[in-house]
């Protein structure tokens, strides 16, 4: 669940600001991305654990009325939801604080619940608010099984060598970006020089997200860019989910990569538009009627 705040700026350290609003979200960068590919049009289950605190079943039927399967989220005893403390400033940027909660409790049984979901599917959307080992875990199986494996890697959380040859597509963020690969990815140039080294380790499609600059994608055979939506931002929580919620789903629908990166940055520009997670979740007319 995001608890968010608003505030003209983010407080210094040991400052109190004053803000303007307090809100009550449902969030999870898992939870976000099955909203946004569901209501791309994709059959979606989610694999995951939630609490046994007051947030646990609002978290379930929120998913469930959405559209998407439920049938491998569990509710871990004695253990809080996963959590997020939001602070969004004027100009729409945000501050997160993530308490994974009963994210951290995921073991071999939502392991089996993937691999169960995967008979039915083509694609693994990953995150990290799951341990890394249990997520390179399911991205080896589904690799081996031919699947389309994406990688969403946040919150960053250091990535064993390994997994990289497992997916399909990695989309980190330019904070994610620089944790990988180890020096400042600010514009075109340095998300191509990211990209670049993303592919050296083993990755299939590397795709660095700059924000209001636009998002670099590259293989193996070149990169190139895409501009971005011009829109009016209200608030950036949440626009990875949207656009890596679109990409899945325009990937597996098999557009080509060119094609299927525009829809998801056109998915993404649409989610800054409102406030929230999943309720910024944009639907697939809404991201058609914006690429025109």
């Amino acid at each position: 669940m995001d608890l968010v705040t608003i505030s003209p700026r983010f407080p210094q350290p040991g400052e109190t600001v004053v803000g303007s609003r307090f809100l009550t979200y449902p969030g999870g960068k898992g939870a976000n991305q099955a909203v946004a590919a569901a209501r791309m049009g994709a059959p979606t289950a989610m694999v995951g654990r939630v609490g046994d605190d007051v947030f646990g079943p609002q978290l379930i039927d929120i998913l469930t009325a959405a559209g998407i399967n439920v049938d491998g989220v569990a509710i871990a005893p004695d253990t809080t939801s996963g959590i997020a403390v939001i602070n969004i400033d004027e100009s729409a940027q945000n501050q997160i604080i993530q308490v994974l909660g009963a994210n951290d409790t995921c073991g071999e049984a939502e392991a089996g619940q993937v691999l169960r979901a995967l008979a039915h599917a083509s694609t693994l959307l990953l995150q990290l608010e799951v341990a890394v080992d249990l997520s390179l875990q399911v991205a080896k199986e589904a690799f081996g099984l031919g699947k389309t494996v994406i990688l969403d890697p946040g919150p960053v959380r250091p990535i064993p060598p390994e997994f990289f040859s497992f997916c399909s597509v990695i989309t980190p963020n330019e904070t994610e970006a620089q944790a990988l690969v180890g020096f400042p990815v600010v514009d075109r140039a340095s998300a191509a020089q990211a990209a670049e080294r993303l592919l050296a380790r083993g990755v299939g499609v590397a795709v660095v997200k700059l924000g209001a600059q636009g998002v670099y994608f590259a293989t193996t055979d070149g990169g190139d860019f895409v501009t971005p939506f011009p829109v009016e931002a209200v608030d950036s929580v949440a626009a990875g989910d949207a656009f890596n919620g679109a990409l899945a789903v325009s990937l597996a629908e098999g557009a080509t990569l060119d094609q299927s990166v525009r829809m998801a940055a056109a998915a993404g520009a649409l989610a800054v538009t409102k406030s929230g997670a999943q309720d910024s979740m944009p639907y697939r007319s809404e991201v058609e009627e914006l690429m025109g």
